[in-house]
């Protein structure tokens, strides 16, 4: 595989390269690529039109890296959350829910595997910040339920706020339709916990 940036240097992922060598450039290799993701998400979300100016490869990978990182950030957030709550119901719910992190993680981290990125934990996000948000759970353990759900909100809302800022670039179609996919799940997750919030005021 050549990684190749805007100058042409080989210095990052080509992802365009998933086309394969005798495969137009419109993104219907990488359709047939992400079929069996897609087909894990077919929930209609309302997409984020953009008119950004098209990424380059190094820009997909940090971007999709950023995303990374508030799943990883959920995935631990649900699953701490999820057993100091008192409600049985709920514990239930934020432990699907973390697991459900962990299963849109790997289909992101399948992309940039398949691209021959492997150190994906390694490097930071886009901007050399990253989301931290959910750190604050132990500083709200002994809250009671009330307590634990605006923190585990607040945590939604930074995973919203990720995949907001990803969708709003011009990525690759079949990886904006991932990711539009799983960000529907993410609002529909911070509308329940929010609700639940609600309800114990």
């Amino acid at each position: 595989m050549r990684f190749a940036d805007e100058a042409g240097a080989l210095d990052f992922r080509d992802f365009s390269g998933l086309l394969g060598e005798k495969e137009n450039r419109t993104g219907i290799a990488w359709t047939s690529l992400l079929i069996p993701i897609l087909n894990r998400n077919r929930k209609d979300p309302m997409a984020i039109e953009t008119t950004t100016h098209k990424l380059s490869n190094k820009e997909v990978e940090e971007t999709l890296r950023s995303v990374i990182q508030s799943l990883i950030d959920g995935q631990e957030g649900f699953q701490n959350i999820g057993e100091h709550l008192k409600d049985e119901t709920l514990r239930r719910y934020f432990a699907v829910e973390s697991l459900k992190r962990a299963q849109f993680r790997g289909e992101i981290e399948e992309i940039l595997h398949q691209e021959g990125v492997h150190d994906v934990k390694e490097k930071g996000t886009v901007g050399g910040t990253v989301h931290r948000t959910w750190g604050d759970i132990k500083a709200h353990l002994g809250g009671g339920d009330h307590t634990l759900l605006e923190t585990a909100e607040a945590g939604e809302d930074t995973a919203k706020k990720a995949y907001q800022e990803a969708l709003e670039k011009e990525l690759p179609l079949p990886i904006k339709q991932l990711l539009n996919g799983q960000y529907a799940h993410i609002q529909s997750s911070h509308d329940y916990v929010k609700a639940a919030r609600d309800s114990r005021k």
